[in-house]
C-alpha cells in the first residue's frame, strides 16, 4: 500500500518552500520517524519524517523544486521488513553491472542535473554517498576539478579531485550557485523595508563599567544558582529594552494599513548566528522574564540554530529586535528594521576608550548603540529619548531593579 509523503502545513506567513535534501532515495528501506526529506522555507528548515515502515517509492518533488503546503512529495510502499528484505539482492545486482562498466550509476537527481549542465559524465564521478551513490557534492567537486585541471601543474595532475581548490591562484573562474531561500527572502525584505519605510537611525554610546563589574562579581554564583546558565550581556540589554518599551509604546508598535497596533507585551527577537546566516528567534513576553530566563532562552535558541532545529513558531512574530554586531567585531552599523516592527536596536563592540568624567580623562569600556526606527510611527525625539533610557538603565543597573 502506497502512503503519501506530504509537505508540512505552512503557517499563513509562509507561502511555499523548497525541497532542500532527500535523505532517502527510491528503493531505500525506511522506518517510522526516519528523516526522509528537508523542506527549506524563508524562516527555517522543516524535517519531514516517515509515517510508516516500508520502502521509499517514487519521488514527486526533486531537490530544488518549490512545494506548497501539504503538497505530495513522494510515497512510501508500506510493508516494513517484509518489503525491505528483497532490496538487498536488488542492490547487489545493481552493484555488479556498475563494476562491469555500466555507465548509469545510482545518482541523486540534483547530481544528474548538475552533471548535465556542466558536461560531466556521471559515470566518471566517484560516489561518496550510501552504497556508492553519486551526490551533488561529488559532482561539484568534479566540476571544480575539471575547471582547475588546465591550470594545474603536471606534477599535481594525479591529485584527487576533492583536494583541488575551487579557485586556484591565477584562475579566472566563476561559480554560479542558486541563492538560498533564506538569503533571497532576507534580500527581498531588506529592500522592501528601505522602500516602504521612512527609516532613520539615531546613535548613542553606553559606559559598560557597571554592567561588566556586576557580571564579573556574580557570574560564577549566577551560573551555580541557575543550573549552568551563564550570565552574559544580552540579558541586560533585553531587560533595559523591555523597560524602555513600556515607557515608549510607539517603539513597540506596528503599522497595519491605516492603523497603528500597540502591543501590550514585548516579544523580543534576538539575532543569533547559524550556518544559514543570522536568524531571529523570539523571546515571548520578555518583559516578564528574569535575567536567567532570558540567558537560558538565548542559549537554547543558539544551540537549536546551530543544529537547524528552530521551529517555525520560534521564528515567527516579534515586536522589537536586538542584534549584536559586536560579536563579530563591529564598531558601528545601521541595522535595518524588520517589518512590521517599528524599530531595531544594534549593539556593537566594547572598546576601552578615553572619556572625560567629572573633568578627568579616564579609560572606560564603551559601546556604541544604534536605534533604527520607522519615522512614520516614531518621532525623532521619541527615538532619541528611548535610546537614552536604555543607556541610563545600563549605566546604572540598579534602576532595573528599582523600576526608576
Amino acid at each position: 500500500m502506497a502512503i503519501e509523503i506530504k509537505a508540512p502545513t505552512f503557517p499563513e506567513s509562509v507561502a511555499d518552500g523548497t525541497v532542500a535534501t532527500w535523505h532517502k532515495q527510491p528503493g531505500d528501506a525506511v522506518k517510522r520517524d526516519d528523516l526522509i526529506v528537508d523542506i527549506e522555507t524563508d524562516k527555517v528548515v522543516l524535517e519531514v519524517l516517515a509515517t510508516a515502515d516500508g520502502v521509499l517509492g517514487a519521488i514527486v518533488k526533486n531537490e530544488g523544486d518549490t512545494v506548497l503546503s501539504d503538497e505530495v512529495l513522494g510515497s512510501i510502499e508500506a510493508g516494513g521488513a517484509a518489503v525491505a528484505a528483497p532490496a538487498a539482492p536488488a542492490a547487489a545486482q545493481a552493484a555488479a553491472p556498475a563494476a562491469e562498466g555500466e555507465d548509469d550509476p545510482v545518482a541523486a537527481p540534483a547530481a544528474r542535473k548538475l552533471a548535465e549542465e556542466n558536461g560531466i559524465n556521471i559515470a566518471s564521478v566517484a560516489g561518496t554517498g550510501k552504497g556508492g551513490r553519486v551526490t551533488k557534492e561529488d559532482v561539484v567537486a568534479a566540476v571544480a576539478a575539471k575547471k582547475a585541471a588546465p591550470a594545474a601543474a603536471p606534477a599535481k595532475a594525479a591529485a584527487p579531485a576533492a583536494a583541488a581548490p575551487v579557485f586556484a591562484a591565477g584562475d579566472r573562474i566563476e561559480k554560479r550557485v542558486p541563492m538560498t531561500r533564506v538569503r533571497a527572502t532576507v534580500a527581498k525584505r531588506l529592500v522592501e523595508a528601505q522602500s516602504n519605510m521612512a527609516m532613520l537611525t539615531t546613535f548613542n554610546e553606553v559606559d559598560m563599567t557597571e554592567v561588566m563589574a556586576l557580571r564579573s562579581k556574580y557570574k560564577d554564583l549566577f551560573e551555580k544558582s541557575h543550573n549552568g546558565v551563564r550570565l552574559g550581556f544580552m540579558s541586560f540589554f533585553v531587560k533595559a529594552a523591555t523597560e524602555a518599551l513600556k515607557r515608549f509604546p510607539a517603539v513597540n508598535a506596528s503599522i497595519d494599513g491605516g492603523d497603528i497596533v500597540y502591543h501590550g507585551y514585548a516579544d523580543v527577537g534576538v539575532a543569533v548566528s547559524s550556518d544559514r546566516g543570522l536568524v531571529v528567534p523570539v523571546l515571548r513576553n520578555a518583559e516578564l522574564m528574569s535575567l536567567a530566563e532570558i540567558e537560558g532562552g538565548i542559549a537554547t535558541f543558539g544551540k537549536k540554530a546551530r543544529d537547524g532545529k528552530l521551529s517555525m513558531d520560534e521564528m515567527t512574530g516579534g515586536t522589537f529586535t536586538i542584534t549584536n554586531g559586536g560579536t563579530f567585531g563591529s564598531m558601528m552599523s545601521t541595522p535595518i528594521v524588520n517589518p512590521p516592527q517599528a524599530a531595531i536596536l544594534g549593539m556593537h563592540n566594547i572598546l576601552q576608550r578615553p572619556m572625560a568624567i567629572n573633568g578627568q580623562v579616564v579609560i572606560r569600556p564603551m559601546m556604541y548603540l544604534a536605534l533604527s526606527y520607522d519615522h512614520r510611527l516614531i518621532d525623532g525625539k521619541e527615538a532619541v529619548t528611548f535610546l537614552v533610557t536604555i543607556k541610563n538603565l545600563l549605566e546604572d543597573p540598579a534602576r532595573l531593579l528599582l523600576d526608576i
